[in-house]
């Protein structure tokens, strides 16, 4: 430690400009640096969501929910699996130890999936893009006076939630809210009756009549032209007008035994927001492991280029209901609001005690060094920094060694400066200040370094922790 002293002193221009050099790298590491609100400390969890409509709780639970236990069973470093059978509804979730990532765990599952046997009712189980910090942005489909909310449910659906998908970084759009149109075919049992047809034929003509069928070519000379028959359903027109059974020869017409009405899905819940009490919203989903601000920042481009290039009608816009970069905001706020503040509480108190400004200006300075080193440690290593991580540091811990250093320097400058002054009437040259920072520095580097060794020591304990507690104050004991 003395010949590292040592060296700083007959370097002095080297060490200044490297000082200057870490803050400016510091600073550009900073603004580079991916910061969240909060650290994800949950491992790794796939959930399977499985619907199949018209099975009650106890159905789902014995020909989907067991199947699919059964099924991820014995997956390599699996730690639990949580499951809940509603009606028409199978969640299971599957917990996996810190030894794999979510992608890797994720991919073990949908190897498994690939080998599961039929559900009962083509049921398909899939993979929820939900993560406990996953969701980013909230919005609402604003519009004026006319518009229903079936309407504002149509655009999310068809519109926005599509573009947002493609968006790097979001995993999925959720939307909340408004009404599902839906095509209700009111049958007449009377003239069905009078018809000679029944009920299973109106449910297969349908399902038939609203599709394309292609057909073979029609050859003239050297070119060929394609037969296609197009059948897809455009209108309730074209719906009234399918094609249901033959009563004595005489086609039997939708409109002859049924009405076709325009409606909508039976509602399970309603979104809200101030004082109305009907709204759709959409919830923009990041994918787990995408960075935070990178992913808003693309959201909120997507919302600025949908609000001002007419893609959406007139009148319609989307309104900010949640943003996580507040949060971030706030985070990024109080990392700098604790970094000023504990440079100039620092530097005052130790001009008070000491009376001197180099010194008090040599102390405040350790703690824009030692921040911007850990920073740049922190962006160089592709990591992410939250308040957790770098928004609970003590300074008082950081500039401990160098109040300790400065004070001695100081003490024995002042009194060799006195003494030669007073008794050798000569004056305090530079090569004296030298000769009493290298003194002052021997007799406290020991010191120093062992406080310092048992600061380190307290803090190793901190890796050694596991699970949760490991993801939540590793990252704090490697900024320390």
């Amino acid at each position: 430690m003395i010949n590292l002293v040592r060296l700083a002193l007959r370097q002095r221009l080297t060490i200044v400009g490297f000082f200057i050099a870490m803050i400016v790298a510091g600073g550009v590491a900073f603004y580079n640096l991916n910061i969240e609100a909060y650290p994800d400390p949950v491992p790794p969890m796939v959930e399977i969501v499985t619907q199949a409509s018209g099975l009650s709780a106890e159905e789902m639970e014995r020909g989907v929910t067991i199947p699919i236990e059964v099924q991820m069973s014995g997956l390599p470093h699996m730690t639990a699996i949580r499951a809940i059978s509603l009606f028409g509804l199978s969640d299971v979730k599957i917990q996996f130890t810190y030894d794999f990532n979510y992608d890797q765990a994720q991919q073990q599952v949908i190897n498994r999936l690939s080998q599961l046997p039929t559900l009962p009712g083509g049921a398909i189980p899939a993979i929820s893009p939900t993560s406990p910090v996953g969701e980013i942005y909230r919005y609402r489909i604003k519009a004026p006076a006319g518009y229903s909310v079936e309407d504002l449910k149509t655009l999310q659906d068809w519109v926005l939630q599509r573009r947002f998908r493609a968006i790097p970084g979001v995993i999925d759009v959720t939307g909340w809210g408004g009404k599902l149109r839906s095509y209700d075919v009111v049958i007449d049992r009377d003239k069905l009756a009078a018809h000679h047809t029944n009920v299973g034929q109106i449910i297969s003509a349908l399902s038939h009549a609203n599709a394309n069928v292609g057909g073979q070519t029609i050859n003239f000379g050297e070119q060929s032209a394609i037969v296609r028959g197009v059948g897809l359903i455009q209108s309730p027109d074209q719906i009234r007008n399918t094609l249901v059974a033959r009563d004595a020869n005489v086609p039997v017409l939708l409109k002859d035994v049924a009405d076709v009405k325009i409606g909508n899905r039976p509602r399970n819940g309603i979104a809200g927001l101030g004082n109305e009490d009907d709204i759709v919203e959409g919830i923009v989903l990041m994918r787990r492991g995408a960075q935070s601000m990178p992913t808003i920042k693309a959201v909120k481009a997507e919302i600025e280029k949908i609000n001002s290039t007419g893609i959406l009608p007139p009148g319609v816009t989307l309104e900010r209901i949640y943003d996580r970069s507040d949060l971030i905001g706030v985070t990024t706020h109080t990392v700098i609001e604790n970094l000023i503040a504990g440079i100039l509480l620092i530097f005052f108190l130790q001009w008070a005690f000491l009376g001197n400004l180099r010194s008090a200006l040599i102390v405040a300075a350790t703690i824009p060094f030692a921040l911007a080193f850990a920073v740049l440690i922190l962006t160089l290593q592709g990591e992410s920094a939250n308040l957790l991580s770098v928004g609970a540091l003590d300074f008082g811990l950081v500039v401990d060694a160098t109040v300790i250093m400065v004070e001695n320097i100081f003490r024995h400058m002042s009194e060799r400066s006195h003494h030669v002054e007073s008794k050798d009437g000569g004056k305090y040259t530079f090569a004296s200040r030298i000769s009493s920072v290298l003194q002052a520095s021997s007799e406290v580097s020991r010191g120093i370094f062992f406080a310092a060794a048992i600061i380190i020591v307290s803090f190793l304990p901190l890796f050694t922790l596991t699970g949760v507690e490991g993801h939540i104050f590793g990252p704090m004991a490697k900024t320390y």
